[in-house]
């Protein structure tokens, strides 16, 4: 399922230390790692040469700091827009996961300075894992899922069950928060074991033999689980990330998103937590 990673080098430590935390997951042991560094476009002829020969060195780097199987490594040194790059690569290797650094612009003001993460977050139909320039990335003992009803939803359960099944050192926590609820809903563990939409994801989770908890709470979504994620200490967070656009735009830029309407986008910028943006 995620057996083909590109890790789009962006300078961020956090990102190497991300892909150094992943390994230590059994899933993601077998996985083949692709590792990409990409020189602007706009550099001089001049300067080209010098340019290639530190971009072989960062990914040589690389490498050696996160102490991956060279059997299992590929590296990609290419020159081009960063953003149009990353999406080719993924398309072209057929990577199941996109993992990269982001700053965790808002809104707007990553449309107006040119994210490069915003950018494949919103062309790319791969799952994309982000890590933000200001948190500490810590060894993957709490995973937070938030579940709707959603296909999105689903295929992020199955993502995580993936993720952790041969993992005992991690706990689950499946979280639902109902827009239509109050937000200081004070329900039993067996009331919350028993809502609709995580008890199928419980039970499954159960016959893997995950360490599972359930969470069920009301209010504005986005905000109660990055606070939520920020309670428990959370240090992956898994979320359904959907493609909303029709096939007519597929190459343009959603707004939407980008002024802060999609729960995935207000969590991207939001969670104190790597999150991974799950989409087929």
């Amino acid at each position: 399922m995620l057996d083909k990673i590109l890790y789009a080098d962006s300078g961020n430590g956090n990102t190497q230390e991300m892909l150094k935390t992943l390994l230590d997951i059994p899933t993601f042991q077998n996985s083949e790692i692709t590792i990409l560094h990409v020189i602007p476009p706009q550099v001089s002829a001049d300067a080209l040469a010098e340019k290639w020969e530190e971009g072989g060195k960062v990914l040589s780097d690389i490498v050696k700091n996160v102490h991956i199987d060279p059997t299992k490594v590929s590296t990609i040194l290419k020159q081009g827009d960063p953003k149009d790059t990353v999406c080719n690569t993924a398309q072209e290797i057929n990577a199941d996961l996109i993992l990269m650094g982001s700053r965790g612009l808002k809104r707007l003001e990553a449309f107006l300075e040119n994210s490069v993460s915003q950018y494949v977050f919103q062309l790319s139909d791969r799952p994309m894992l982000l890590v933000k320039d200001d948190i500490y990335v810590r060894k993957i003992k709490r995973v937070m899922l938030a579940l709707d009803k959603s296909d999105a939803s689903q295929y992020a359960l199955d993502v995580a069950l993936y993720l952790l099944k041969d993992y005992k050192e991690a706990d689950l926590y499946l979280v639902r928060v109902n827009p239509d609820m109050s937000s200081d809903l004070d329900l039993s563990t067996a009331e919350m074991e028993q809502n609709p939409i995580l008890a199928p994801a419980l039970m499954k989770a159960k016959r893997l033999g995950i360490n599972t908890k359930c969470i069920v709470t009301g209010g504005r979504p986005g905000k109660q689980i990055c606070q939520l994620a920020e309670d428990k200490n959370i240090d992956l967070l898994l979320l359904g990330s959907p493609d909303r656009r029709p096939s007519v735009a597929k190459n343009l830029v959603d707004l939407d998103r980008l002024l802060g309407t999609s729960l995935s986008d207000y969590i991207r910028v939001n969670a104190n937590c790597p999150v991974l943006l799950v989409r087929k």
